[in-house]
């Protein structure tokens, strides 16, 4: 189980069987032998293919760059120093019952991009993996043993039912902004942004404005309040103050905010 591959040996004759996803029994081609494939003893090997080039990457990272997570104008003011293609290993597991099939990922190598294992990896898009790609191809230095130790910990009442390598098309963008540097990593795949540590918005400011707005209406909201205490005729006169002032200092508070979501 700690040998991945997707050549898998004839009980009869010793032939070499090449199954596909998905494949339960094969048919031996040298005799005739039926064999029955259990994926739980089986590690396959597959790899995805990538659908983006380098251009087509930098670009997804652009459009996330100018999102709504980062701080302003990141695509503007950062500098990508680095980029580099690879495929990167995740072991694959498959669990659950036949009426509903899930899947786990984990890393099968250090990375310092952690969210590699919430990729959605669907199972056509799973192909032989192809030697040819040894070159491109980070090699697993996380024992299967131990990603199956963290899948149990996420799911202590699971059974795997199959287990694969999976070599996943990744670029790994490397970028400065403000003298720190961020790595970021785009599924060639996917075109999605897998991210830990970025440039966020600072949300202290809103937050700022969210509490000067509420404390300002909590305020006004006590004028007719204080004015039916006054007199019989306090609570009409404060409800017209306050329907003023709420007009008069709604302009401002909109005003701030708008100049805070511009600079923030």
């Amino acid at each position: 189980m700690n040998n991945p591959a997707t050549t898998l040996t004839c009980t009869q004759c010793g032939g070499e069987l090449h199954p596909d996803e998905g494949q339960i029994f094969l048919v031996c081609p040298y005799c005739s032998a039926t064999v029955y494939v259990d994926k739980r003893r089986v590690v396959f090997h597959w790899s995805v293919a990538p659908t983006l080039n380098a251009d087509q990457a930098t670009a997804a990272l652009y459009r996330w760059m100018s999102g709504s997570q980062t701080v302003k104008d990141l695509d503007k003011k950062s500098q990508i120093t680095g980029r580099d293609f690879q495929y990167f290993p995740l072991w694959y597991f498959k669990f659950g019952s036949k009426d509903r099939e899930e899947t786990a990922l984990e890393p099968a190598a250090a990375t310092s991009v952690s969210e590699l294992a919430n990729l959605n990896i669907p199972a056509g898009d799973l192909r032989k993996y192809d030697p040819a790609l040894d070159a491109e191809s980070e090699p697993p230095s996380v024992p299967l043993e131990a990603a199956l130790e963290w899948f149990r910990q996420a799911h202590p009442q699971a059974e795997v039912r199959e287990t694969a390598l999976v070599h996943v098309p990744i670029y790994i963008f490397k970028y400065a902004h403000r003298s720190q540097t961020y790595t970021a990593v785009v599924d060639a795949a996917s075109g999605n942004v897998l991210v830990n540590i970025y440039p966020a918005k600072d949300e202290m400011p809103f937050r700022l404005v969210g509490g000067v707005a509420a404390a300002v209406y909590l305020c006004i909201a006590s004028i007719p309040v204080m004015g039916a205490f006054s007199g019989s005729d306090g609570l009409g006169t404060g409800l017209l103050i306050c329907s003023g002032a709420g007009l008069v200092a709604a302009p401002f508070l909109v005003a701030w905010a708008t100049w805070v979501a511009s600079k923030v």
